[in-house]
């Protein structure tokens, strides 16, 4: 059986010495995947294990005792991985408590520069286990010395049953880094010019959002949007602005990004008045042409209920994400969820 984590007494001492701003920085981790529902399944396990301590493990210690110390004594060591690609996946640990369990899973770049602290895994990660359950993983920490992301699978079985005593095959596909982040950004100040669109189209909807989208949208098929230009002015490296217009009395602004799926650049877009009031758009859409082409173009469709006689009051902002790398591998890995001797 494992053996229960016990890092050295100085490194705890010095851990929970540290400063309150870094432990509070680690608490307010950023959510990087949404929920997913797993189907459980067996699998045939295929792992290789790891003969010698990862050398990263000591890094994994200060963030788990950062997280929670108590908590942190409690996980029991896996230290199993594969390398795809030049990249190295390890499971490093694991703490199965009642139906649930918390496993830290590293990644690490063998070759080069391709991780880095903006690392998304894009939705490509996949869990296999034998049990309905709710799972979601988050990025928790970066390593720049040892360029290794560290990331915290949480599992809840849906079954209301213990956890420990099955397998776990946990993959990764694909991933994203060397993002970019532009907040507030002024996209346009003087909005007095913008007519009456010429040109629309019907588009089938791949999703909309917003405070009043049921109310505009009623047959998701066939929603009036405007044809898409030739590419404007934008400050932004990776999103297109490809239209802008009044449509039924309501202002559009229309941006596209080609061959999203390996890039996910989006954000989205707000009025401000001189005052600095922000007006939020009533709904948006999000549809997509050429989708039997080579290049897919995913466009995305802000609408505002402010009239054209009053749209020269306001100026027109946004926050954006953008991706400068895509990654492929086959990452994989499968390990037992045991308990620790304290929670048996």
């Amino acid at each position: 059986m494992n053996e229960r984590i016990s890092p050295e007494p100085e490194l705890i001492k010095n851990i929970i010495n540290s400063d309150n701003k870094q432990a509070e920085q680690i608490h307010k981790r950023k959510k990087l995947q949404r929920p997913v529902i797993v189907m459980g399944a067996f699998i045939i396990c295929l792992f290789t294990a790891m003969p010698a301590l990862a050398a990263n493990v000591t890094s994994i210690y200060e963030l788990m005792y950062l997280v929670s110390p108590s908590v942190a004594q409690s996980f029991l060591p896996v230290q199993k991985s594969c390398v795809s690609n030049g990249i190295e996946m390890e499971v490093i640990s694991t703490y199965i408590h009642g139906k649930t369990a918390e496993i830290y899973i590293t990644m690490k770049d063998l070759e080069g520069n391709r991780i880095d602290e903006t690392i998304d895994l894009n939705d490509s990660y996949n869990l296999r286990i034998p049990f309905d359950s709710i799972a979601h993983c988050e990025r928790i920490g970066y390593d720049k010395k040892t360029k290794t992301a560290t990331f915290l699978i949480s599992i809840t079985n849906c079954e209301n049953k213990e956890i420990d005593g099955h397998k776990l095959t946990f993959s990764v596909n694909e991933f994203l880094s060397h993002k970019k982040e532009y907040k507030d950004l002024l996209v346009r100040d003087n909005l007095s010019d913008v007519e009456e669109a010429i040109q629309t189209q019907k588009a089938e909807l791949r999703g909309w959002s917003g405070k009043s989208s049921e109310a505009y949208i009623a047959d998701s098929e066939n929603v009036i949007v405007l044809t898409p230009s030739k590419p404007m002015k934008f400050p932004v490296q990776g999103i297109q602005l490809t239209g802008m217009g009044y449509l039924g009395g309501r202002f559009h602004v229309q941006t596209s990004v080609v061959n999203n799926l390996s890039k996910d650049n989006h954000g989205y877009f707000v009025l401000k008045d001189e005052k600095g009031n922000v007006v939020d758009s009533d709904y948006s859409v999000a549809f997509s042409n050429d989708s039997d082409k080579r290049e897919r173009v995913d466009y995305d469709e802000y609408v505002f209920n402010i009239p054209r006689t009053e749209i020269h009051n306001y100026a027109l902002y946004g926050d954006f994400v953008t991706s400068g790398m895509f990654t492929e591998g086959k990452w994989k890995v499968t390990f037992n969820l045991e308990k620790s001797e304290d929670h048996n």
